[in-house]
């Protein structure tokens, strides 16, 4: 008995969305967490939110989990243009499940994306860089080009003028401050820096950095003095900070600022850039507020990312990653 050409095409279609799904692995999350299932069943596949690894206390309100999730969406899509397929997406398809966030069908075959090809690539490289950045400024080039990629995922990007730099450091630094003293925080940042090898989440203290002078501060992950990796010499003389926002905080807004943070992160890396997404300011609500007036009122902060070139030697470990297993669904 021979396969008919819809078995092979059929065949096809599971094929790239169980890839698509395992691309999806390496998406950035906040604390690494991860939050996000997958579901495959025929030509379609499911992503939904994981209530069980939001952060409690840092992330209460559940925006950085749909930001991370939108992350992993990005990540798929991506892996599904440079594969050469179609895909229609439709976010929040069920009302009555909260939880599902997108649903993917693979509608057809088409010629690979060469810019997806290009992001596709990053995926495996890309790193959150806690190290200090040099005095090499992005070219304005680069963020032109970054700012049309993540309008094209339906959110705006916002970069910070030397001058309001300090602005922005006050709203990190208050943010950080408030963490800090928060004893809960302080243990939900242990939980999530301290984790058995096993289960493949969670920030590794070698892929932390130990605190140093910065533009604008860097969350300390070890602050029971743990080491981590050495900051640099530089102080971030030339990074350039930008604000992925959005017009709503509602779940919809959210997802797309997680479709766009990828896309941003993955051309950087493409780019040769090196970044790290801070997310304090946006974790506590008057921080998250000097973040708003920052953007002169016009739009809903969802994220800060430090853009620019490491001058020090060496490359930042890989975070740990969950299994396949224990994230993707794959139903007969």
């Amino acid at each position: 008995m021979t396969m008919s050409d819809n078995d092979v095409t059929g065949a096809g279609t599971r094929a790239a969305l169980e890839v698509a799904a395992r691309a999806s692995l390496r998406a950035p999350s906040v604390f690494n967490t991860q939050p996000w299932r997958w579901r495959l069943t025929g030509d379609v596949l499911e992503l939904s939110s994981d209530p069980a690894r939001r952060l409690g206390v840092t992330d209460a309100e559940g925006r950085l989990l749909l930001l991370s999730c939108g992350g992993a969406l990005h990540h798929a899509k991506v892996s599904l243009a440079a594969a050469g397929w179609l895909a229609d997406v439709q976010r929040f398809p069920d009302e009555e499940r909260p939880d599902l966030l997108a649903r993917v069908r693979v509608t057809g075959p088409t010629e690979p994306d060469v810019e997806a090809e290009l992001l596709a690539a990053a995926i495996s490289r890309r790193r959150t860089d806690r190290r200090a950045f040099g005095d090499r400024r992005v070219p304005d080039e680069i963020l032109t080009r970054l700012r049309r990629l993540v309008e094209a995922q339906g959110a705006y990007l916002h970069v910070v003028p030397d001058e309001r730099v300090p602005e922005l450091a006050i709203s990190v630094d208050e943010a950080a401050d408030a963490n800090y003293f928060d004893p809960v925080h302080r243990g939900e940042l242990s939980h999530w820096t301290h984790r058995p090898a096993w289960t493949g989440d969670g920030v590794p203290p070698g892929t932390a950095v130990q605190p140093g002078l910065r533009r604008v501060p860097v969350r300390n992950f070890l602050p029971d003095g743990s080491s981590g990796l050495l900051p640099g010499a530089d102080h971030d003389e030339g990074a350039t900070f930008v604000i992925v926002f959005g017009s709503t905080d509602q779940p919809a807004g959210l997802l797309r600022g997680g479709e766009a943070m990828s896309a941003l992160l993955l051309r950087a890396t493409a780019d040769g850039l090196a970044s790290a997404p801070i997310s304090e300011a946006v974790e506590v609500a008057w921080p998250r507020h000097l973040l708003g007036r920052l953007l002169s009122g016009i739009g809903e902060p969802y994220l800060i990312v430090r853009l620019g070139y490491v001058e020090a030697p060496g490359d930042v470990p890989p975070t740990p990653r969950r299994s396949p297993a224990d994230v993707i669904l794959i139903e007969d």
